[in-house]
């Protein structure tokens, strides 16, 4: 006998944003382009250089875009981006990001135009690399859809990782 049933239909993951990490990246080396080439000197200008920062470039419902500035000793701390995917583009000086990768901290370099993608359930820690860099360290981000959360975490003795705290919030410090 054949049957005449339809195939079940699995429902497909459903995505939180229709931008993908590409999309992210593409828009943060796009901003960045728009940051060096003093498209946004009129928001930089006062801003200071010994303290941290950050100021909105462009956002809608969909996207937030950011332009940060770091100082030495200054970290994000181990964070997620709640339902949200970033991305980054470093604009000037260099970044040292450090990630949860399931089983360890792995730390990288992040250089002028470097970039990095930030997935669901991406936890790192974001600080300027140590010197020789002289000048400005700035980087700029996409989030996606715009941040409304950010989780804390902490590795413990047992080497995993237990969240600490969550903040609502709609700007790229919680």
């Amino acid at each position: 006998m054949v049957s005449t049933l339809a195939p079940a239909v699995v429902p497909a993951v459903s995505a939180p944003t229709r931008l993908r990490l590409p999309d992210l990246l593409h828009t943060t080396d796009r901003a960045a382009d728009d940051v060096l080439s003093g498209r946004y000197d009129r928001l930089l200008r006062g801003l200071p250089h010994d303290e941290r920062w950050y100021t909105r470039l462009a956002g809608d419902d969909e996207l937030d875009i950011w332009l940060i500035s770091w100082v030495p000793d200054k970290s994000t701390e181990l964070h997620d981006h709640g339902g949200s995917l970033g991305a980054l583009t470093v604009v000037s000086g260099a970044l040292t990001e450090t990630r949860w990768d399931g089983e360890a901290l792995r730390r990288r370099r992040l250089s002028a135009g470097a970039q990095a993608a930030f997935p669901l359930g991406w936890v790192h820690d974001v600080v300027r690399a140590p010197a020789p860099i002289t000048g400005p360290t700035l980087s700029v981000h996409a989030y996606s859809p715009p941040l409304t959360a950010m989780s804390y975490y902490e590795v413990t003795q047992r080497n995993t990782l237990r969240r600490n705290r969550t903040e609502l919030t709609d700007a790229p410090e919680g």
